[in-house]
């Protein structure tokens, strides 16, 4: 049965790679939207090849190039971050993917589930920030969260058939990043450059920086929290260089389960659009007779300290998640734009969870406040 979809961050990384999917099951999945933020050329690109009702984008000249671009069109052009969460919002798909960088995507995957929209979700910081919100409006809708993440989707695939009282630990692999054999003295000079080169995912800029400080680990957890159900304490991570194994979850029995695949963001973002059934692929498969080891290790939680304020904004609860969040958001982007050193990013961070204004059930007003805040915060001038 054919599946109708909207993509939100089409010309983003997962955003390509969730038309790659499409393109893949000719005939079963139907693109109906797609959203950007600021990439014209792209987002008309894939508009004239896959012919949406509707597209949205973000920024005001990328606007006018798009609409003039597809005049011609039987295609709806929207404009701005409110013709973004508009899309979000139309119920006429099956899913809706969020791939949308940041805190920008809480808003969309809120107004989603809200609308009972089922959210094929990339974008953590939705659950991070807004955890509490989203899954009080799934109970109120029926929608669903079909998580994108490689990590949580392998959870979500580990615990199939089981039962929450069986789990006893969720097990969150990581690569390491760039970093996991630098000595904290050289963090001061690491460039930009150094930074973008993750050793096994092709990621955005933004999440591949939240990988070399392993913040992305960090937000992972919070987002398994919301996800599972589980407590803070039954969550762990383990640092796994070869990105093999996606993640494990042990039983009380014992047993481990393991979901295993190549480093693809392709395999999770097809398994969560064609959810609750697995359709044929073309992917690259593993060989495991080329697989020497696979290792394991502990995090160095002094050296990456993201991890570790991760796991203490979870005990914390309430708005401090949200401001962790905000404050890494427009961390990276000023370390992308030179205007900090790497190694502050976790200081940044963890000044924002300690000076924001702290509230213990936060709703969607006071979560978009936080956001211009956390800019704010970053920029010196609050």
């Amino acid at each position: 049965m054919k599946k109708t979809i909207s993509i939100l961050g089409s010309t983003g990384s997962i955003g390509q790679n969730t038309l790659k999917v499409v393109e893949n099951l000719k005939g079963f999945l139907e693109v109906k939207y797609l959203t950007a933020a600021r990439s014209s050329s792209r987002l008309v690109e894939q508009a004239n090849k896959f012919q949406p009702e509707a597209v949205a984008i973000v920024d005001d000249q990328a606007y006018n190039e798009v609409r003039d671009a597809l005049s011609g069109s039987k295609i709806q052009v929207l404009g701005g971050r409110e013709g973004v969460v508009e899309i979000a919002t139309r119920d006429d798909v099956d899913v809706m993917l969020n791939a949308l960088v940041g805190s920008a995507g809480m808003e969309p995957t809120i107004r989603a589930i809200e609308a009972g929209v089922n959210v094929a979700l990339s974008n953590k910081e939705s659950l991070v920030m807004a955890g509490e919100i989203i899954n009080g409006l799934k109970e109120k809708t029926g929608a669903e969260i079909y998580p994108v993440d490689s990590e949580h989707s392998a959870i979500w695939q580990c615990l199939s058939g089981e039962v929450p009282d069986g789990i006893s630990r969720i097990i969150l692999t990581g690569s390491g990043g760039p970093f996991r054999t630098k000595s904290i003295d050289e963090f001061s000079k690491i460039t930009v450059s150094d930074a973008l080169k993750h050793p096994t995912w092709e990621m955005g800029k933004k999440i591949t920086i939240d990988s070399a400080t392993m913040m992305n680990k960090g937000l992972e957890v919070i987002e398994a929290y919301w996800l599972f159900g589980v407590r803070t304490n039954q969550i762990e991570v383990v640092i796994h260089p070869q990105s093999i194994i996606h993640s494990m979850v042990e039983f009380v029995d014992g047993s481990v389960k393991a979901q295993l695949g190549l480093p693809d963001m392709k395999i999770p973002i097809q398994y969560a659009l064609t959810y609750p059934h697995r359709q044929p692929s073309s992917w690259e498969e593993i060989d495991f007779s080329s697989l020497e080891m696979l290792t394991f290790e502990k995090p160095d939680l002094d050296k990456f300290r993201c991890v570790q304020l991760a796991y203490d904004v979870l005990e914390q609860g309430g708005s401090a998640p949200a401001a962790l969040n905000v404050a890494n958001d427009n961390a990276v982007k000023f370390f992308l734009e030179g205007k900090i050193p790497f190694s502050q990013i976790s200081t940044i961070n963890e000044m924002a969870v300690q000076k924001h204004d702290f509230v213990k059930h936060p709703d969607l007003d006071y979560l978009l406040e936080l956001e211009e805040w956390g800019k704010r915060l970053v920029s010196g001038d609050w």
